[in-house]
């Protein structure tokens, strides 16, 4: 069964770090392009970052960029995405995703926020 799992999400205070985690399983996670997507509290889906399927090549949202980093470990098959200098507009739910534009596969999300 093809399946991602997010984990790492909580509060956290304005200016804090997080590190979110997704791991994968049933698919060859090494041969993927992979994304972070997030949905704000009453908002649509935005795209958070993306990372191809050798984890050489990157891109970000520019609402995150310079603040977020995604990364891959091949030999545990898991994403993830380092968050720090959070913003109370980073609050959402993030899910991560197989692919690039149209994502095939989705996690349950986790939720981050930030707040004082």
């Amino acid at each position: 069964e093809v399946q991602l799992v997010e984990s790492g999400g909580g509060l956290v205070q304005p200016g804090g770090s997080l590190r979110l985690s997704c791991a994968a399983s049933g698919f060859t996670f090494s041969s993927n392009a992979m994304s972070w997507v997030r949905q704000a509290p009453g908002k649509g889906l935005e795209w958070v970052s993306s990372i191809d399927g050798g984890g050489g090549r990157t891109s970000y949202a520019e609402s995150v960029k310079g603040r977020f980093t995604i990364s891959t470990d091949n030999a545990k098959n898991t994403l993830y995405l380092q968050m720090n200098s959070l913003k109370s507009e980073d609050t959402a739910v993030y899910y991560c995703a197989r692919g690039l534009y149209y994502p095939d596969v989705w996690g349950q999300g986790t939720l981050v926020t930030v707040s004082s």
